[in-house]
């Protein structure tokens, strides 16, 4: 903390306006209420100083000899520890009572490069002292007797609900107008400041000395400027600590307290775009220098440094801030080790996108889709790694393609595409890899309402498995010939077409997800075409097929296909309930697709309903076409799939006002997904 205090011990006043952190306060209360140590962890530059201070003030009332400070960074001979923290407490003053007889809080700031020292003499003055209370701060636990921890996290860099602006945001604009009188977070550099605070993963000194950079630069330019944070985040004052005036030699005090073993795994775990489990770090960081068996120990040793961050969940996963992972890459870099890991990292993310493929066919495809949604991240950087280096184009194809799983079933069209894309033209060689990259893109192609990408992508992946001999490639191909001829509105050539798939599926002896789906092509084909009885038997054995195997993203689509049927039998009730169910099934899934195609329908029901409500059938249609916007053309461009959503927007507009007809569509387009479905599910 940069303010001189009024005598030793004394806590200084505050210079800098203190902002957020009110349930760590409460928290740090609480814990303090219930024991005599606590220590406040958490990286370089998170605000643990701060935050214990000023909770030290707050609750130095509830202290008969008040709050006392020991600052130890200066400290660094283990044996000038104990006559440094005496004095803090005024014990070398003549006239001060015993230790013993005193009722107080001390506060140890900074005790991660004494931390066995600091154990010891918080241990030997809690015995001594019993109305003494122990607030300490460090990066690493003292594992002192008693001792209860509270890991501060960085600010919170997204703004709650309610509120445009987080702690994160509101920190950085208190600290730019310091420098830059009259700034203020305003609509022109709201989203840079936002983008900026994620940037540095919401910790305060990096905000702090970004925040200084406004001298010179623009928030724009600073944001731009992030990849070189270390050289950019410089220029704290004189002073504050010198570990804290720039953010290098704030991390690199904590790089200095780690073992040269934990130093190598730091390096190492670099290479982790996102949070990772124990398996990931073992296959990708071990050997060369660091035993299998020591990798769980030396996680736990970088948690307790603080460098990691423990993420709940099962399995158990960690994390590392953007700030500590480029500290760790530099070193990493400054290796001859670099691409071997980078390597390593991608083929555990090619095992992890195959083995969700394989998966994604039974009762666990939600909890498929939230873990590949974790490892995003890590498949992003493992696809980029493929894609930029020289002979590893073919498991960049395989890896974009084994995942069409989760770019179709969680509505990621477009950045299936992006990744598909690139890797198809970096390898243009008739491989098995690039027949199913073919059909993937083909496929995303035509839900994105883009026919021109569609047809030559199917067209080649055809030919190619013709010429190749690959049956299942010639399966997928025609599949999506047939979606994509049910999608461009000739639901006869889409009832040929799949039929035909459906008998190269059998031939394979497969039943899957794609099975499934060219089941309800077929069932919605020859609904389009006026057969609703041989339609409800298609979305029939769809139903009996899923409900048999647990699966759900398929049985969405196909409840979607037997509330079509319905509809078109004249049993509206039923329709809605179906349509209702897909949305129950689909939603844990996090399928755009899938919910938009059913709220729709929900909407022209709600229109033709015997009891119509034209307003709510108008909201859901907004909801509906917010979703449209977030995979792509509104009903991909076709005329069938339009045609009940103008149906329904005529009977609305019939029956409402003009002013009625805009509001219910606006209310409708600011529900979020959740939002849209509670409101689809209705009471």
């Amino acid at each position: 903390m940069a303010a001189a205090s009024s005598g030793p011990g004394r806590l200084p006043a505050e210079v800098t306006r203190f902002i957020g952190r009110a349930a760590e306060l409460d928290a740090l209360a609480g814990l303090l209420g219930r024991s005599r140590l606590v220590t406040v962890t958490g990286p370089g530059g998170v605000g643990k100083s701060r935050l214990a201070l000023r909770a030290a003030a707050r609750l130095a009332v509830g202290f008969p000899d008040g709050a006392r400070l020991a600052e130890l960074g200066p400290v660094r001979d283990p044996l000038l520890l104990g006559p440094a923290v005496l004095a803090a407490l005024g014990q070398g003053d003549l006239g001060a009572r015993p230790l013993a007889d005193r009722r107080l809080l001390l506060v140890l700031d900074g005790c991660e490069h004494l931390v066995e020292a600091c154990a010891a003499l918080v241990d030997e003055l809690l015995r001594t002292a019993p109305g003494l209370r122990v607030l300490a701060t460090s990066r690493q636990s003292l594992r002192a007797a008693g001792e209860h921890l509270l890991p501060l996290a960085p600010l919170p860099v997204e703004p709650p609900p309610g509120r445009a602006d987080s702690e994160a945001m509101l920190l950085f604009a208190d600290r730019a107008a310091a420098v830059r009188p009259g700034f203020r977070l305003d609509l022109a550099d709201r989203a840079e400041v936002a983008l900026l605070c994620r940037r540095l993963d919401g910790l305060p000194l990096a905000l702090e000395l970004a925040a200084v950079r406004l001298r010179a630069l623009s928030v724009e330019q600073l944001v731009a400027r992030l990849d070189d944070r270390f050289r950019l985040l410089t220029g704290g004052g004189r002073t504050v600590p010198a570990r804290h005036r720039t953010m290098r030699t704030a991390i690199g005090w904590s790089h200095e307290l780690c073992t040269m073993q934990e130093r190598l795994l730091w390096a190492r775990l670099s290479v982790f775009a996102g949070g990772f489990d124990l398996d990931a770090a073992e296959y990708v960081c071990g050997g060369r220098g660091l035993e299998l068996d020591d990798v769980l120990e030396l996680l736990d040793a970088l948690v307790d440094k603080s460098v990691l961050e423990r993420l709940d969940g099962e399995p158990v996963r960690f994390r590392m801030l953007e700030t500590l992972r480029d500290y760790g890459a530099h070193w990493l870099r400054a290796g001859d080790d670099h691409r071997r890991l980078l390597r390593r990292h991608r083929d555990w993310y090619l095992s992890v996108a195959t083995w969700g493929e394989v998966e994604w066919f039974g009762p666990q495809q939600a909890e498929t889709a939230e873990r590949t949604r974790l490892a995003h991240p890590d498949l992003r950087a493992a696809l980029e790694f493929s894609l930029a280096e020289p002979g590893e184009e073919q498991p960049a194809l395989s890896l974009a393609g084994a995942l069409w799983y989760f770019w179709l079933g969680t509505g990621r069209f477009g950045e299936g595409r992006h990744w598909l894309d690139r890797a198809l033209a970096r390898a243009p060689e008739p491989t098995d890899a690039r027949a199913k990259a073919l059909w993937v893109t083909g496929h995303l192609a035509t839900l994105q309402g883009d026919p021109a990408r569609a047809r030559p992508a199917l067209a080649e992946c055809r030919r190619q498995a013709l010429d190749t001999g690959d049956a299942r490639a010639l399966a997928h191909a025609v599949h999506r010939q047939g979606s994509a001829a049910l999608i461009g509105d000739d639901p006869a050539r889409a009832v040929e077409l799949l039929g035909e798939a459906l008998r190269h599926y059998t031939a394979l002896g497969e039943l899957d997800s794609h099975v499934l789906l060219a089941m309800v092509g077929l069932a919605l084909a020859h609904l389009f075409l006026g057969d609703e009885p041989g339609g409800t038997a298609w979305a029939e054995r769809v139903r009996d097929s899923c409900e048999q195997h647990g699966e759900q993203w398929a049985h969405g689509y196909g409840l979607y296909a037997m509330a079509w049927a319905r509809r078109q039998s004249g049993e509206p009730r039923a329709a809605r309930g179906f349509a209702r169910e897909s949305i129950r099934l689909t939603h844990p899934l996090r399928d755009p697709l899938g919910l938009v195609l059913a709220i729709d329908l929900l909407a022209l029901l709600a229109a033709e309903d015997p009891a119509p409500d034209p307003y709510e059938a108008r909201v859901l249609q907004g909801a509906a076409h917010r979703l449209w916007t977030s995979v792509g053309t509104p009903f991909f461009g076709s005329r069938t799939f339009r045609g009940p959503h103008l149906a329904c927007a005529r009977r609305a507009r019939a029956a409402l006002t003009e002013q009625q007809y805009e509001e219910a569509f606006r209310l409708g387009a600011r529900l979020d997904l959740d939002a849209a479905v509670r409101r689809a599910l209705g009471p």
